[in-house]
């Protein structure tokens, strides 16, 4: 959904672009100019302030720390370095917004054009930037009765085959209720934000970033009547792999990280307390978007 709340004041704005995006430096030196000429603070991500020539007095942090010392955070690349920095910033439980700037072609997520930049940038320092808040989804791996893992997505939690298994049996529950069996190649459970990635071509919907759901998609699934599943948000998703020590199964967290399951791990998701809030260039429309995106219409 669209935010109604202003923007807060930014006076400290995170940089972040694609690692070894050797491209984006004279970018880089220029939007620290024109921040520092409005007097705000430019804070670089470690490996970003590496693409560009030292210079004294330049601040510099790693991920986890920029978090917490900005109030905006602007990146630079394609649509797996802003999922990683959406990731950070819902693992810090932080409200501070995101504004994805992209490197090539229009991203689903980086949507603001390298023209677009500036006015952008404006429109958030004013408080008058559009602001949409995204669904994110916290993944706990459950191992001996205790958390092994915890990780929050943006786009999906995904669990897989690895290359020596030729399917995997999944039991899915929703909420207390359980809704099935899944004899497939994986599942992907998905938020609308995440509906037009790895969901998309396993063949699952495609759902508005507003409407408060999340995606339940087999992929290749043995029976025909393992179809996708929209469900609320407000429910959990509990998963346990039906797997002997011979099987390969795998889970991944927005592409991002990942690890191997063992027999008796289980799998919970729910929403988080709360959504990514993502800065959008007011110039274009979702369905604009998708049909630059997806060629919708196109012959």
């Amino acid at each position: 959904m669209t935010s109604t709340q202003p923007l807060a004041p930014v006076s400290r704005v995170g940089i972040v672009a694609k690692s070894h995006l050797r491209a984006a430096a004279p970018h880089l030196l220029e939007i620290s100019a024109w921040l520092d000429a409005r007097g705000v603070t430019a804070v670089f991500e470690t490996a970003t302030a590496a693409l560009m020539p030292p210079a004294p007095g330049r601040r510099v942090a790693d991920k986890r720390a920029l978090v917490d010392e900005v109030d905006l955070v602007l990146v630079l690349g394609g649509d797996g370095t802003l999922l990683g920095m959406a990731d950070r910033i819902g693992e810090a439980g932080s409200g501070i917004p995101i504004l994805g700037v992209n490197f090539g072609s229009l991203g689903f997520l980086t949507e603001v054009t390298l023209p677009e930049i500036y006015p952008s940038l404006e429109a958030a320092l004013s408080g008058q930037a559009p602001i949409e808040e995204r669904l994110m989804l916290r993944s706990t791996t459950i191992r001996g009765g205790a958390t092994f893992a915890e990780h929050i997505v943006l786009n999906d939690v995904v669990i897989t085959k690895g290359a020596r298994s030729r399917m995997i049996d999944l039991s899915v529950w929703i909420g207390e209720e359980f809704v099935t069996r899944v004899k497939a190649d994986g599942l992907i459970i998905a938020t609308p934000t995440g509906s037009t990635a790895y969901n998309l071509a396993a063949g699952g919907p495609i759902v508005r970033p507003n409407v408060d759901a999340v995606i339940v998609t087999p992929i290749a699934p043995h029976t025909l009547t393992n179809r996708p599943i929209v469900i609320p948000a407000s429910s959990a998703v509990r998963v346990q792999p039906l797997m002997d020590d011979h099987d390969e199964v795998f889970i991944t967290f927005d592409g991002q990280a990942g690890l191997e399951l063992q027999p008796d791990d289980e799998i919970r998701v729910c929403r988080t307390d709360r959504p990514l809030r993502l800065i959008r260039p007011s110039t274009r429309s979702y369905f604009e978007v998708l049909r630059q995106k997806l060629k919708w219409g196109e012959r």
